[in-house]
């Protein structure tokens, strides 16, 4: 059973976590440790165009941002699960673990796995502009649950 008290702070919490860890492999990973030169380069070694990964920067960092906020929650964990299903596609030839050369699909196919099922539980606690419920789903977020329980 689902304690619906306590279930959108658990939501807002994985919401924060996986938001600064976006940030991280963004921001710090991509444009100061990589550099973005050094990373365009990775997308054009992978087949795809090099502006990609100014695209994956941006949803990377948006959505990272959206979910630390409160901003359409469950949206940017959509977006930013794309983002990483397709990292597990570019990391897939490299084994399991990502500490292996190149690093493995484990990391970005886990973090993937934890923003769908953000979008999937709903914008949890003190989202500040609500996604609200999926189109025909007939379900209702938790922080609305949590409400009408109180």
């Amino acid at each position: 059973m689902i304690d619906m008290k306590t279930a959108p702070y658990g939501i807002l919490m994985l919401r924060i976590l996986t938001g600064i860890a976006l940030l991280a492999h963004s921001l710090y990973l991509k444009v100061f440790v990589l550099t973005m030169p050094a990373t365009v380069e990775f997308f054009r070694s992978l087949g795809l165009p090099g502006p990609v990964a100014w695209l994956i920067l941006f949803v990377e960092v948006s959505s990272g941002l959206m979910l630390i906020v409160g901003i359409k929650p469950r949206l940017a964990a959509v977006a930013a699960a794309v983002v990483l299903l397709g990292a597990t596609w570019a990391h897939s030839g490299n084994g399991w673990e990502f500490s292996s050369t190149g690093g493995g699909w484990e990391y970005p196919f886990f973090w993937g796995v934890v923003l769908l099922s953000i979008a999937l539980l709903g914008d949890g606690a003190h989202a500040v502009v609500a996604t609200g419920t999926f189109p025909n789903s007939g379900a209702q977020t938790g922080q609305h649950i949590s409400k009408q329980l109180n």
